[in-house]
């Protein structure tokens, strides 16, 4: 099987204790650990425990006949010998021990006829496993079925990681995708996934709930990798009790860590994490590019008095902006996380949340614009996709002179996608034989033709035309009932003394009102 593509820019985690500067820790090879009770339960090799310890992890296999292979091991080995140099069994095993062997595995016949019984007891005092090796068994034939333990758990482990890639890749693309990642990666690791502030706060938290001493425990942790320091590692390791504590630092700039506590630390844990860890820095990043100065100062000039037209320069040269508002399909409430990954997904770092539960999102985007066709003066709609579990209105590509009026015309579209439960309508151009009509002609005919009306029997007008009569959505994109729409449409038709059945008439006031009133030309007060 092939390994999985995915992007792995988190280094292995360090303990909070480290080991002595200089010290060169042992890399394995890119298999997992064999245990050693899987070793023993292959029963065609017919080995045998006979002392030490029956837990016992296998890295390597190495034979020897040295009096002495202390200088040749690098650890994890599970050592293969006859005895042939054996003289001193205390020190030979309290050599192994300090090189960091995994195991010995002793050949009987024809050196010894039987394990030699100060081996035993050494293995014992020493707590090194000690295997019996049949005669009939060659050393061979025990690496062999090392190797073949280790290539299926390799199997196992990416089968593990590209399941737990693609669960996590699906979590990343819903709607409230910060929480969905960190539940799916409780559930794939078995414990609890914690995002933390820089502080160790929680922001949000999955999985099975931590004892108040364990949650402080990686709260700690979390302030060691919390990159607000100089030289602050990317990751690190601990333990508390039984759980397995290990915090990463995300690469959104905003100062946040996941945090992990797990029973138990499988072959993979870290490529998981790592994966996780890639997804939710990309979600809770602030996405702002290089014209991110030229844009606060924009702003700051705006607040500071200064009018649209003179901030617009500073905004960069991407043209025309476009304002979408969004809403929660399901109706929930959108907090900062759920918002902020919106921002992302829509690739701008601009966005207002609103400030009730019911308020729409909004969102500004920078582009896209331009002429569809070179001398059509037409304006390229904005490439703005679905997004899952939110319901959108997008404004056409405006300048930003005339963000208001595309803050109205977005409002609109949310309304009417709403309505009709389209998950986004796009508010667009004057195009055809609209387009022929210069907009302060348009707007001084939508003055003459519609001055009877007051503003909300107009939008109410305009809102059951673009609905083509209906009286049900209409009602449902004003949040008004049903009646109250027949009334005022009723109300609109004899002020303006007209027929609404007829389409002339229809297409007459929508004219007026699309793209007159409120649509770029003058707004009644």
């Amino acid at each position: 099987m092939d390994e999985p593509s995915m992007p792995s820019p988190v280094p292995p985690p360090v303990p909070a204790s480290a080991p002595p500067p200089g010290a060169a820790p042992v890399t394995g090879p890119p298999a997992p650990p064999v245990p050693l009770v899987e070793l023993l339960a292959s029963q065609d090799l017919g080995l045998r425990r006979i002392a030490g310890p029956a837990d016992a992890d296998l890295l390597w296999v190495h034979t020897s006949e040295m009096a002495d292979p202390y200088p040749y091991l690098l650890g994890g080995e599970l050592l293969l010998s006859a005895g042939v140099l054996l003289t001193d069994p205390d020190r030979y095993v309290a050599r192994l021990v300090e090189a960091g062997a995994a195991a010995l595995g002793f050949g009987v016949r024809p050196v010894h006829e039987s394990v030699p019984d100060a081996l035993v007891e050494a293995c014992d005092r020493y707590g090194l496993p000690l295997l019996e090796v049949p005669p009939a068994t060659p050393f061979t034939a025990i690496a062999r079925a090392v190797w073949r333990l280790m290539a299926e758990a390799r199997h196992r482990e990416l089968r593990r990681v590209a399941r737990a890639q693609q669960a996590l890749s699906t979590a990343a693309a819903r709607p409230d995708p910060v929480p969905a990642v960190l539940h799916q990666l409780a559930a794939q690791l078995g414990g609890r996934a914690v995002l933390l502030t820089a502080g160790g706060e929680e922001s949000r938290a999955a999985g099975r709930p931590l004892a108040p001493a364990t949650a402080s425990a990686l709260a700690r942790l979390a302030r060691v990798v919390a990159r607000e320091r100089p030289g602050s590692p990317a990751s690190a390791t601990d333990s508390h009790g039984d759980a397995h504590l290990a915090a990463y630092a995300l690469g959104g700039g905003e100062g946040l860590v996941l945090g992990l506590a797990t029973g138990r630390r499988e072959s993979g844990d870290h490529t998981v994490a790592g994966i996780a860890v890639v997804l939710l820095s990309l979600l809770t990043a602030p996405h702002q590019g290089a014209d991110a100065a030229g844009r606060s100062a924009a702003l700051v000039r705006m607040l500071l008095g200064a009018s649209p037209a003179e901030a617009a320069p500073l905004l960069g040269p991407e043209g025309p902006w476009t304002v979408i508002h969004a809403r929660r399909t399901d109706g929930a409430p959108a907090d900062a996380l759920t918002v902020g990954a919106l921002g992302a997904s829509l690739g701008s770092a601009l966005v207002d949340a609103g400030r009730g539960a019911g308020d729409a999102v909004r969102v500004l985007v920078p582009g896209p614009g331009g002429p569809e066709e070179p001398g059509s003066g037409a304006v390229a709609l904005p490439a703005i996709a679905p997004q899952p579990g939110w319901t959108l209105g997008v404004s056409a590509p405006t300048p930003v002179t005339a963000l208001d009026a595309a803050d109205t015309l977005a409002a609109r579209a949310l309304a009417h996608a709403e309505a009709t439960r389209a998950p986004l309508t796009v508010d667009a151009p004057a195009r055809g034989l609209a387009a022929l009509i210069p907009p302060d002609q348009a707007a001084a005919h939508a003055r003459t033709l519609l001055a009877p009306l007051t503003e909300p029997l107009a939008d109410t007008l305009r809102c059951w035309l673009s609905l083509h009569g209906n009286w049900d959505r209409t009602a449902v994109a004003l949040a008004v009932h049903r009646n109250t729409v027949r009334q005022r449409v009723g109300r609109c038709a004899a002020l303006l003394d007209v027929d609404l059945d007829d389409m002339d008439v229809r297409a007459e006031l929508w004219f007026a009102l699309r793209h007159g009133w409120g649509g770029g030309g003058d707004r009644r007060p």
